[in-house]
């Protein structure tokens, strides 16, 4: 399905494996598409805790983009923790913006991470650097992610993007079906 009227689209993130995923949905739907990373800030921390802290930075990082590229859409991907009774899981979003403000949102991953892990994150080490430590990699989370060492490769930081991606694009690329059902 194309995407009508939506020429360029702003990430708010210049990280290789965020913008690859959303050059790699995008391109299905339009190879006319530009799609153009930018800097901005999340305005959580950097290792968000919750899902509704790393719903706010996706958000955040989403409108941001959009605004500062004048964009016809922004897009915003974050990874967080959950920690819980059962223990400590990833979680992950992402924030389409359009042009008249809305955001929709899709995610969430959901993996449990080992005890080693969390213990670290807890101690305030982010996950990627948590991972790196522990498996002795640099910088896997512009790379495979925690999701790339924790499958064994099964599922790539990328790949889990672009599903969570393709969630929150669905009220855009549904627009009629979602008014339509609206009560």
């Amino acid at each position: 399905m194309p995407l009508p009227t939506i020429h360029h689209i702003a990430v708010g993130s210049t990280n290789p494996v965020k913008l690859a995923a959303v050059r790699a949905v995008l391109v299905r739907l339009s190879d006319t598409v530009t799609v153009d990373g930018v800097t901005v800030p999340s305005g959580v921390p950097d290792q968000p805790m919750g899902d509704a802290q790393t719903i706010e930075g996706a958000t955040n990082r989403a409108r941001a983009a959009r605004d500062a590229r004048q964009a016809d859409l922004g897009v915003g991907i974050e990874g967080g923790v959950v920690d819980g009774p059962d223990g400590m899981r990833t979680c992950a979003w992402a924030v389409i913006v359009t042009a008249d403000g809305a955001a929709h949102v899709g995610g969430s991953l959901s993996m449990p991470l080992p005890d080693a892990v969390a213990a670290l994150v807890r101690d305030g080490v982010e996950l990627g650097h948590a991972i790196d430590r522990l498996v002795g990699t640099e910088n896997i989370k512009h790379g495979a992610g925690a999701v790339g060492i924790l499958t064994e490769g099964l599922v790539t930081r990328q790949q889990a993007y672009e599903v969570i991606l393709a969630y929150a694009l669905a009220p855009v690329l549904g627009e009629a079906m979602y008014r339509r059902h609206q009560p």
